[in-house]
């Protein structure tokens, strides 16, 4: 088959569209024939490479992947299924995943990053329980586009930040794909939400996705404009996966009991906090990683039913993987980017 790998770590000219041996099943496993893989930051970390982690190499990436089913191992999978892939793979045995918080496994990993091969490929094989099947009337792209972002935003907003009805969400970087399921999931179930962006563009198209209010972080103060915009009080909850430039903005933007979820740290891992702050405004701070199996589900209801659309950037073709690498590093993208493979 043809994939895209890299053989060491680097820029984006380390990507190579070559051929390698089709996937070999275990028992458990499914086939599944790509037709669509989105791009995540953690693609690009992954190439990039990062401190502490060892990616056996070459390495085929992609963690967002939809398709259909070739072959299968189990008997109750049938070839021609269409599909879209849940991208945590946990041991499905230990006590968290017996009590459905998966994303809590000591041995989940992501799809496409570190032990196993992703979606940058004409073919992928995963376990069977990672297949969700999807509607004819849902296109391979937009199915690509869902899983990771949605299940992510999903868990912080609505298991570990608990959103309820009315409250003020403020979203960090609209045009991310963490940051437009946010922002939909946040207006879907009734909140008011904020959302910053670095242009114009960016910001309208927030608005048209739900953003009541939005923020130019490049030429404003993403705190002072909450605080104007809120009446001095702040907001419920920030969804924050920027890190260092906005943390502390971010923190300065709760209001008393509020609570911020964080999933990320794309601009750096350094973050302070002024602890009287935290603890006689009573905030809440807590960390987020991926969502559970369950919730993803949960999700897809939605998304079939049009209520969730994921919002597609840019395709490009699988061989060039190089240039969506490059799209989304210039960071000019509003949603997703999606390789598609013919």
């Amino acid at each position: 088959m043809k994939a895209v790998r890299f053989h060491q770590h680097g820029g984006p000219e380390v990507l190579r569209y070559e051929d390698v041996p089709d996937p070999e099943l275990a028992p458990g496993e499914v086939l599944v024939r790509v037709r669509a893989c989105a791009l995540n930051h953690l693609d690009l970390w992954g190439r990039r490479g990062l401190p502490g982690i060892s990616i056996p190499l070459p390495h085929i990436p992609g963690s967002d992947i939809a398709g259909d089913v070739v072959s299968s191992t189990v008997a109750d999978v049938s070839a021609g299924r269409r599909v879209m892939l849940q991208p945590g793979i946990s041991c499905g045995r230990c006590q968290a995943c017996l009590s459905g918080v998966d994303n809590e496994c000591a041995r989940y990993e992501v799809l496409g990053y570190v032990n196993h091969a992703g979606g940058y490929a004409e073919y992928v094989k995963v376990p069977a329980q990672n297949l969700i099947s999807i509607p004819d009337e849902i296109d391979y792209v937009h199915a690509a586009a869902f899983p990771l972002t949605f299940l992510t935003a999903w868990h912080m907003l609505m298991t570990r930040a608990k959103l309820k009805r009315g409250e003020d969400v403020l979203v960090l970087a609209a045009g991310s794909g963490v940051g437009q399921a946010a922002i939909q999931i946040a207006f879907l179930h009734g909140a008011r939400v904020f959302a910053t962006a670095g242009s114009a563009d960016k910001l309208e198209r927030a608005r048209a996705l739900g953003a009541f209010e939005v923020i130019d972080h490049h030429q404003q103060d993403i705190a002072e404009e909450i605080k104007r915009l809120t009446n001095r009080r702040g907001v419920d909850v920030v969804i924050e996966h920027v890190g260092e430039a906005t943390w502390a903005k971010s923190v300065r933007s709760m209001a008393r009991g509020g609570r911020l979820v964080t999933c990320g740290a794309t601009t750096g891992a350094n973050g302070a906090i002024n602890l009287n702050a935290l603890f006689s405004k009573q905030l809440t701070i807590q960390g987020s990683y991926m969502g559970t199996k369950g919730e993803l589900m949960r999700a897809a209801r939605f998304f079939f039913a049009g209520q969730l659309k994921p919002v597609i950037d840019r395709r490009f073709a699988l061989a060039d993987a190089a240039g969506a690498h490059r799209r989304m590093e210039e960071s000019g993208q509003f949603g997703k980017i999606v390789l598609e493979v013919e």
